[in-house]
């Protein structure tokens, strides 16, 4: 099997890992790749957002699956597109993508489907300061989220209504998102654990993946600037025991909900979730968010956690299979730390070089995906802004996060930035 990878990050170097560990794959491209996916495949020079120059070469090359890693290419309606050419691809049409790509459409499809989620509104920047104004009287904190994609920035939490205003003001009058904010989702804070739960999902059956969470603000104890997201870890025990009540509330309704819309969703649904403990122990959760595709970097912690065939998983979804594949997942856990350049997620320095990677790699519990790298001289050098992610595991929590910790020791580079709380929240308070 011939399989392209589309995509740069450290969720596509993770997919092209685990897609390289399956009996039926020969050859992977990765497109356009980093320093790291060339271990697993051959890069191609070809832009994730350019639709025309990848069918070219999905066609020329006569490639068997093709696997989309982020949301943009999906949202432009890739899979439309390979599909109409005889192509097999992993992913939601254009359609069914929409559930990432506007945060309005995503809130009315939760509506119709009775899908747990917050109190909500939606603005337009055509409406007048008076209309807005009624609307931001109805709350006295909120959500501020642009409803286009934002890469996972476009969201601000306003503790008032002077912030609630603010953020208003910076989308729709100051263009802080671009074409992202012509609409705007205003919604009730939540209190609670957030917590990702994916599935794959094959139009009509969707199968768990295990749960994780993941860490966006750029420091410690949850401090600073909202980032791609500084690290990951699963399973995350705050969703131990919700599973088929989370399948009953939010999947199974929505993959009916997007049939009967004539979009029925194939690929990765993720459910970004807001968990809160009730009376008598009770665990209440909401929808806080939609996304197309795999999550990064819970890819990054999810994936080694992955026993079954990856790329068989996604044919059984493609061909609407999945019902009868029997998916499986290792025990133990899994945690992942992303290395940033100094100053991200604002202006930051490239070219720098890396040092440790083969390091870091030598214990067989620790691996090392690139992200924003890229190889120059001979050298593997920064070019992005979240530049590696080091997965540790182990059978416990504890164990993985020690073993990533463990390989994030060996590995150096000016101005390298990290977290170092990420998986403390699954130890319990005072870890």
């Amino acid at each position: 099997m011939k399989v392209l990878v589309i995509g740069s990050g450290g969720r596509e170097h993770a997919l092209c890992w685990k897609i390289s560990q399956g009996r039926e794959v020969g050859k992977i491209y990765c497109a356009p790749g980093n320093a790291g996916t060339s271990e697993a495949a051959e890069n191609v020079d070809v832009s994730a957002e350019d639709l025309k120059g990848l069918l070219k070469f999905a066609l020329e090359n006569k490639i068997d699956l093709t696997v989309v890693g982020p949301e943009v290419p999906l949202v432009m309606g890739i899979v439309d597109l390979f599909e109409k050419n005889g192509l097999r691809i992993f992913g939601p049409c254009k359609a069914a993508a929409m559930l990432e790509g506007s945060k309005a459409f995503a809130k009315e499809v939760m509506v119709s489907a009775g899908v747990p989620t917050a109190r909500f509104e939606i603005l337009d920047e055509s409406y007048s300061d008076k209309k807005i104004g009624e609307v931001v009287s109805r709350f006295d904190s909120a959500a501020v989220k642009a409803d286009g994609l934002a890469a996972g920035k476009g969201v601000f939490i306003c503790r008032d209504k002077a912030e609630i205003w603010s953020a208003i003001d910076k989308i729709f009058s100051e263009k802080a998102f671009g074409g992202a904010g012509k609409k705007i989702v205003i919604e009730e804070l939540l209190d609670g654990e957030e917590a990702s739960m994916l599935a794959f999902c094959d139009g009509k059956t969707a199968k768990l993946m295990v749960s994780s969470q993941d860490y966006k603000r750029i420091f410690d104890e949850d401090w600073g600037d909202n980032t791609g997201g500084m690290g990951a870890y699963a399973p995350a025990p705050v969703t131990e025991g919700l599973d088929a009540e989370i399948m009953k509330k939010v999947f199974v309704p929505v993959l009916a909900e997007m049939t009967r819309r004539g979009c029925p969703y194939k690929g990765v649904l993720y459910a970004g979730l807001m968990i809160k403990k009730g009376e008598n122990g009770r665990r209440d959760f909401k929808v806080l968010e939609f996304n197309a595709r795999f999550g990064d970097p819970e890819t990054q912690a999810m994936l080694p956690l992955l026993e079954s065939d990856l790329a068989g998983v996604m044919e059984a979804c493609i061909r609407g299979l999945l019902g009868s594949f029997d998916l499986k997942w290792k025990k133990g856990a899994a945690c992942c730390v992303v290395l940033s350049s100094k100053g991200y997620p604002g202006k930051y320095k490239t070219g720098i070089e890396i040092f440790g990677l083969d390091a870091a790699k030598n214990d067989g519990n620790v691996a090392v995906f690139h992200a924003g790298t890229k190889e120059a001289g001979g050298k593997v050098v920064t070019n992005g802004g979240r530049v590696i992610g080091v997965t540790g595991t182990g059978l416990s929590i504890r164990v993985a996060i020690d073993n990533a910790y463990k390989g994030v020791s060996e590995i150096s580079f000016e101005g390298m930035h990290f977290r170092k709380d990420i998986g403390r929240r699954a130890l319990g308070k005072g870890a």
